[in-house]
């Protein structure tokens, strides 16, 4: 497709700020939300592989899994918002034309998350106690992987076809017969799904690692966490780091064997060499480690580099996506039209650093006090004034929201 069209596709109104803010937020959002993804997508499996355990490790381990499962989808889904929203700015010609292709499966992901979230949290319901009864339905766990997988699937065709304005027009007219009907997947790749499905096990082991060293942290001391349970996950998350490496970056080499000649540069580019760098120095991280794992913040130091590995693979496939629209097609999206609007980007920065902050932090504080404290847990003074000020500063978040929404009415 020739550049014209695609420029003539862009929204007329432009982009509120640089087109590099949404670029670089995109890159950073997508990481945070593809290891919510990756937690969540390993520790439903370990929890599914340790429902059909009688070993108490093993099921104490799917119970705890569980509940970070829970908790991931929702971190996932909600994480999910942000870097859609960016590519949907600066890319909009090619997200929204991929989207229409197949609009049938767009509509179907949101029923199909509903379906994987429920199904997820009705297993939980069926076994509010995996140590100490035995399980029940596991088939809820089963079909929840499999939607999950089923919509991850989904938006990994979506961002193929966009990459391909060139085959648009054979899906939307095959044969010169217009088929508006969107119930077409066109484009797919399963090497680069496969990467980042199985990089999911090497992710969940640097997670167990800091799971681990959580529990040798509580204020109860190290003997009340049963030295052999925590002696037990060390090789488990090692092997798991390892294991989920070696697959994923085996599906990898397969992905870069087999790019479609216009992104045959990417394979041997230094966007590839970087993130290979970065997750070979995440997986064997751990072990390089050795007896430090039990000290200090060691514990919790792979699964940060992991995140900062993730941040790297999000660079590079960004790079992937905008280097191959510019070469191929003629698009650079950067030099989208900017109408700048101050008081959006300034209320989006002050709501994350601000507002985030303070809400997140005190969440955040009081879950990891919570675990840390035997019995029942009663917030510092401190603590709960920062609760306090977070509350007071939603509040005037919403306040100021609906002051300008007014303002700007009555004009």
């Amino acid at each position: 497709m020739e550049a014209a069209m695609l420029q003539a596709l862009r929204d007329p109104a432009g982009v509120p700020s640089h087109p590099v803010i949404f670029l670089v937020l995109g890159v950073l959002t997508w990481a945070l939300h593809i290891a919510a993804v990756q937690v969540m997508l390993g520790a439903s499996a370990l929890t599914l592989f340790g429902a059909f355990k009688q070993d108490a490790h093993w099921r104490r381990l799917a119970a705890a899994m569980l509940n970070t499962a829970k908790v991931a989808v929702s971190v996932a889904i909600v994480l999910g918002v942000a870097p859609l929203l960016f590519v949907q700015v600066i890319y909009d010609p090619f997200w929204y034309t991929s989207n229409v292709l197949s609009a049938r499966w767009v509509i179907a992901f949101i029923v199909l998350l509903i379906g994987g979230y429920l199904a997820l949290y009705a297993f939980y319901y069926r076994n509010p106690d995996m140590r100490a009864a035995s399980t029940r339905g596991a088939w809820h766990l089963v079909l929840s992987i499999v939607l999950m997988l089923v919509v991850g699937w989904i938006m990994h065709v979506l961002s193929v076809q966009m990459l391909l304005p060139e085959q648009w027009m054979q899906w939307y007219a095959p044969a010169g017969h217009i088929d508006p009907s969107g119930q077409q997947l066109h484009a797919y790749h399963p090497a680069r799904f496969a990467f980042f499905i199985l990089l999911s096990g090497a992710v969940t082991g640097l997670w167990l690692l800091g799971y681990r060293r959580y529990l040798m942290g509580r204020e109860d001391g190290h003997p009340a966490e049963d030295p052999t349970y925590i002696a037990w996950l060390k090789p488990l998350a090692l092997n798991l780091a390892l294991a989920g490496g070696v697959l994923a970056l085996a599906a990898g080499a397969v992905w870069m064997l087999s790019l479609p000649e216009k992104m045959a540069w990417f394979a041997t580019s230094a966007w590839m060499g970087a993130a290979l760098v970065a997750l070979l120095a995440a997986v064997s991280f751990p072990r390089l480690l050795g007896a430090r794992l039990d000290t200090g913040l060691w514990g919790y130091a792979p699964f940060a580099l992991g995140a900062v590995a993730l941040i790297v693979v999000a660079a590079a496939r960004e790079a992937l996506r905008f280097i191959t629209l510019l070469a191929a097609h003629g698009y650079d999206a950067l030099d989208y039209k900017l109408n700048l609007d101050w008081y959006s980007t300034v209320l989006f920065f002050v709501t994350f650093a601000v507002l985030g902050g303070v809400v997140l932090g005190y969440l955040l504080t009081v879950a990891w006090k919570a675990g840390q404290t035997k019995g029942v847990y009663v917030p510092s003074p401190g603590l709960t004034r920062l609760g306090q000020v977070g509350v007071l500063l939603l509040v005037v978040w919403i306040v100021q929201y609906f002051a300008v929404g007014f303002y700007v009415w009555a004009r």
